[in-house]
């Protein structure tokens, strides 16, 4: 290795920054440069210290401010100017982060990396929603999937092992292919009837939670207008959403405005 400072590649969850790890926090405060995402919620860029340089490389749909091999290549950039580097990714870096092709990429230019592990937008989202993942006797697995393959070729999955009415379903960008999905599932045995949940940035502020059935998931998404991120959550705990919500968005404004006022 090289002698230059470790790129940290942290994952800061899902949005609420009371789930940051105590080494995510301690690593964003002490950085000399923070490297984010898109997902990355403004109330955990607000913890970073000012005097911290701050990059965004956020990618949306069709507005990439930097592609994934510019992203590799500053991250290097930046190790060889000899700066603690901090890399903040939405969710866990290594669910759908792209943080292993980045440490791939950082190992291959003799760069030291460490990986800090986020909560996973599929446990947090589901758990502020009131949606076990697991529960006995309604689902036994978790399937995980993204609605969004790479360089948007179409989805390519065993349907009929995913059509698993056992099985909790989690997928992952899949807003402009929930209605593939869902008619996928459909086709291969999946009961239409089948508890469906779409959550809109879960665990924070804006969180918007809509409970449906598989065959009317597609429309009420559309209804609703859900906007990226969502989440969806196909199976027999989505069930369990009414009973076991514990969550409500207007306390956390209402502890923000207390919290700006003290």
């Amino acid at each position: 290795m090289q002698n230059n400072k470790c790129v940290y590649l942290v994952g800061t969850g899902p949005g609420d920054p009371d789930l940051l790890t105590v080494k995510a926090l301690r690593l964003i405060q002490t950085a000399d440069v923070v490297v984010y995402d898109r997902l990355v919620s403004p109330e955990i860029i607000d913890l970073i210290p000012h005097g911290i340089a701050l990059i965004y490389v956020g990618k949306q749909t069709g507005n990439h401010t930097l592609n994934q091999d510019q992203i590799n290549a500053l991250l290097v950039k930046l190790a060889h100017t000899n700066r603690a580097v901090v890399r903040l990714k939405g969710g866990d870096p290594m669910v759908f982060g792209r943080g292993s092709e980045e440490a791939l990429y950082l190992s291959q230019h003799n760069v030291c990396f460490e990986i800090v592990p986020g909560i996973t937008s599929a446990s947090a989202c589901t758990t502020y929603a009131g949606i076990p993942l697991t529960h006995r006797g309604l689902a036994n697995q978790v399937h995980i999937i993204t609605g969004h393959c790479r360089e948007d070729a179409p989805l390519d999955y065993d349907w009929a092992a995913l059509a698993n009415s056992e099985c909790t379903l989690v997928v992952y960008m899949g807003v402009a292919q929930i209605s593939q999905i869902a008619e996928q599932l459909v086709v291969h045995g999946l009961s239409s009837d089948t508890p469906a949940a779409a959550i809109e940035q879960g665990t924070t502020a804006q969180q918007r939670v809509c409970l449906t059935t598989l065959a009317e998931l597609a429309q009420q998404v559309e209804c609703l207008q859900l906007k990226a991120p969502v989440m969806f959550v196909i199976g027999k705990v989505v069930s369990l959403a009414n009973e076991l919500d514990w969550f409500v968005p207007q306390q956390v404004l209402a502890h923000a405005e207390a919290s700006r006022q003290a």
